[in-house]
């Protein structure tokens, strides 16, 4: 399996493409004098987010240092699909390890032979990314009151609601 690091990393971001509903989601980042465009699921953002307050959490940095600069970054052509995502701490480095893997989604690619990359991130950039992150995944589509789901300008069939009529 080859493995690339991005150590240091100088900006990660995510980034979305296209209208609410029908977006595309990308994981960027920029170091070591090159910039990486990785294909992912919103759903792999959220879990990530989710994963990166509790990381947060554990390594106590404090909701009010959870301020910092987005990272300006535009999505190129992908290198390839996330299919996993990782995140780790380095005690030694205190630093953030992001690693994402190709996706194995052709027969070809064996899972053991899928390229991975490793994002090392400092505290202040794992603040910065995460609150860029949430403003990425909160500019979508708004959400039913009901459900939580996501709503169209049609309305959605609220499953609350048995989906009798749609919610506008």
């Amino acid at each position: 399996m080859a493995i690339f690091e991005l150590d240091p990393v100088d900006d990660i971001a995510v980034a979305a493409v296209g209208e609410p509903g029908q977006r595309r989601f990308f994981l960027l980042a920029k170091g070591r004098g090159r910039t990486l465009t990785l294909t992912c699921e919103k759903a792999q953002i959220q879990a990530l987010i989710v994963r990166v307050h509790q990381m947060m959490e554990a390594q106590g940095i404090e909701p009010a240092e959870r301020a910092g600069r987005a990272a300006a970054l535009s999505p190129g052509e992908p290198e390839w699909q996330v299919g996993e995502m990782g995140l780790g701490y380095h005690e030694d480095r205190k630093m953030f390890v992001l690693v994402a893997s190709q996706s194995a989604a052709s027969e070809e690619l064996q899972t053991e032979d899928a390229p991975s990359v490793r994002f090392w991130l400092s505290h202040k950039q794992v603040v910065a990314f995460s609150k860029q992150a949430e403003n990425v995944l909160t500019a979508g589509r708004p959400l039913c009151p009901r459900c939580g789901l996501p709503m169209d300008p049609a309305g959605h069939p609220c499953p609350v609601l048995n989906g009798a009529r749609p919610i506008f």
